[in-house]
């Protein structure tokens, strides 16, 4: 796999607070960002999709496939004609569903919204039901910003800085997901092969935050690989007639 680094425009968030990482010293996890500031373009029920590597439009879906300790795993990722209000904002609804060995393990529906100021893709929450032998057992790992101390993070800046470091979920005791920025090259998945694609590697202090895993999103796609599992289609399953891309 050839990689070939480059260095876009500095990250658009507040100067680095937060955790400190144990696993390194080369600085902490942003924490804080200044989203009172974001004009989004979810406020009202638009159809944006300003950020290359994150869309947004309703009807876009990813399938990606793989094996995970023996297991085969089936995950799709659709951009749902919905928007629901989370901490005072409109987010637009992105579900996950996702399959072991063709049993139904778990349903979710996610919460974005883009800045427009910036194009950064804030993360505020998600509702979760896991399942087992096709029944719901439970909702672990849900959360809302403005509820329980929880608040939206970072999950993909508008701009690209190499070794920029920050929460993506901010729910205490619920889910601490983190990312660091580790290169932007060129990737091959299947018989695709996608340039100037981001490459993180993510851990979460709810567990060993020297365990990481990695991601890797290209333009205009987003999610080709997240560990094992790679990307098999991407492709609109509708349109929306009036749908009106890059619009406020």
């Amino acid at each position: 796999m050839k990689r070939m680094l480059m260095l876009l425009l500095l990250l658009s968030v507040l100067p680095l607070v937060g955790q400190e990482d144990e696993c390194s010293h080369e600085g902490p996890y942003t924490a804080e960002f200044n989203i009172e500031a974001c004009d989004f373009y979810n406020r009202y029920p638009t159809y944006s999709n300003p950020n290359p590597y994150f869309i947004l439009e309703p009807g876009w879906q990813l399938v990606l496939e793989g094996e995970e300790d023996g297991e085969i795993v089936h995950l799709e990722i659709t951009v749902l004609d919905e928007v629901e209000w989370v901490d005072g904002v409109w987010t637009r609804v992105i579900e996950e569903r996702e399959w072991v060995d063709e049993e139904l393990v778990e349903v979710s529906r996610n919460f974005f919204a883009a800045c427009a100021d910036t194009n950064d893709i804030y993360y505020f929450g998600e509702d979760v039901d896991n399942y087992e032998d096709g029944e719901i057992i439970n909702h672990n790992s849900a959360w809302r910003s403005g509820v329980n101390n929880a608040k939206a993070g970072l999950y993909m800046p508008g701009t690209i800085l190499l070794g920029a470091r920050y929460y993506q979920e901010v729910a205490p005791g619920v889910a601490l997901d983190r990312a660091e920025i580790m290169e932007v090259g060129e990737i091959e998945v299947g018989e695709w092969v996608f340039e100037n694609a981001v490459f993180t590697q993510e851990s979460t202090d709810l567990d060993d935050p020297c365990s990481v895993g990695e991601k890797v999103f290209a333009p205009g796609i987003g999610l080709v690989q997240d560990e094992s599992l790679e990307l098999v289609s991407a492709e609109f399953i509708f349109h929306l007639p009036d749908a009106v891309p890059f619009k406020r």
